[in-house]
């Protein structure tokens, strides 16, 4: 059974940090992409990064040159570090894991960016 477990949110002040984590486990072959993705109260769910398994890189514009998602193979983690945090990035962060025949989502994890 494939699970995503999401960590690392938390309550930060503007202009901090936090590395969420996506730990992942099962019958996961021929991943084909990792993803972050946030959901804000009222607002629609954004994609944030995605690491591709060529390791290509991309990132939403809001987030650009201060999120780096980043994969540990050993570890089966996915990462997504955040700098410089700021109210706007207040939201649930989620996983997903994109194999060739389906995808998989974790639970999401709250970050909340409040002086």
């Amino acid at each position: 059974q494939v699970q995503l477990v999401e960590s690392g949110g938390g309550l930060v002040q503007p202009g901090g940090s936090l590395r969420l984590s996506c730990a992942y486990s099962g019958s996961l072959f021929s991943i084909l992409a990792m993803d972050w993705y946030r959901q804000a109260p009222g607002k629609q769910r954004e994609l944030v990064a995605t690491l591709t398994s060529g390791g290509t890189t991309n990132y939403a514009n809001s987030v650009k040159g201060r999120f780096t998602i980043s994969r540990d193979n050993a570890k089966n983690t996915v990462y997504l570090q955040m700098n410089s945090l700021q109210p706007e990035d207040t939201a649930v962060y989620s996983c997903k894991i994109t194999l060739t025949s389906r995808h998989y989502w974790g639970q999401g994890t709250q970050v909340t960016v409040s002086s």
